[in-house]
């Protein structure tokens, strides 16, 4: 016998002896008594199950926390899934050489396109260009500096020497544009569900 279970056994055994003094001083009939005992020992016992599965309890929190912070995206083998957000688009978790990063992807984006924060954060080398080059978006031409990501990942997607962009223009939003979209096997959406299929390891 465990010291852990000696522990809880003693625990049972003085919960036992508290609850019959409690009862037994308040003159309740057997019956009622019986039944207010069984019901206390439930209790504990449910109490014990949960400090002895805690662990399990917290891995499991930490597992549904995890997955509502990428924002529904789950992995089906190499198959990546990304479920559509309260703003109507789609945004996968990535990772940056390493930096974690909520990115919109875009399809109607030519290349990947990186906020300053982000680039400065994943050491992106913004001295590839010698001169700014002017890219036409939605709001209008910008000027950026073009540079490129050693290695980016979605879930098990990976790709590597990824063409992106960097301005202040963009703010503090991350774009995954069709420069990255082009390499995967397919991508298609279903519902509200973006669906990532890289085939054969992207590169």
């Amino acid at each position: 016998m465990t010291s852990n279970t000696t522990a809880n056994v003693l625990y049972m055994v003085l919960l036992i002896v508290l609850v019959g003094s409690s009862l037994a001083a308040r003159r309740i009939p057997i019956g009622q008594a019986a039944k207010m005992a069984l019901a206390w020992l439930a209790i504990f016992a449910v109490a014990m199950l949960i400090v002895a599965g805690r662990h399990r309890i917290a891995a499991g929190w930490s597992a549904l926390t995890g997955a509502l912070a990428d924002g529904g995206q789950r992995v089906d083998g190499s198959v990546v899934r990304i479920a559509k957000s309260d703003d109507g688009h789609f945004w996968a978790t990535a990772e940056i050489n390493g930096v974690r990063r909520r990115m919109l992807v875009d399809s109607g984006a030519t290349i990947t396109a990186i906020s300053v924060d982000t680039a400065k954060a994943a050491k992106l080398d913004l001295g590839e260009s010698p001169f700014g080059t002017m890219l036409s978006t939605a709001n209008g031409d910008v000027a950026v500096t073009r540079s490129s990501i050693d290695d980016l990942r979605i879930g098990g997607i990976e790709t590597h020497d990824l063409s992106a962009v960097v301005s202040p223009s963009f703010g503090d939003t991350d774009i995954l544009g069709m420069n990255f979209l082009s390499r995967l096997k397919g991508w298609r959406v279903e519902g509200d569900t973006l669906i990532l299929d890289p085939g054969e390891p992207a590169s």
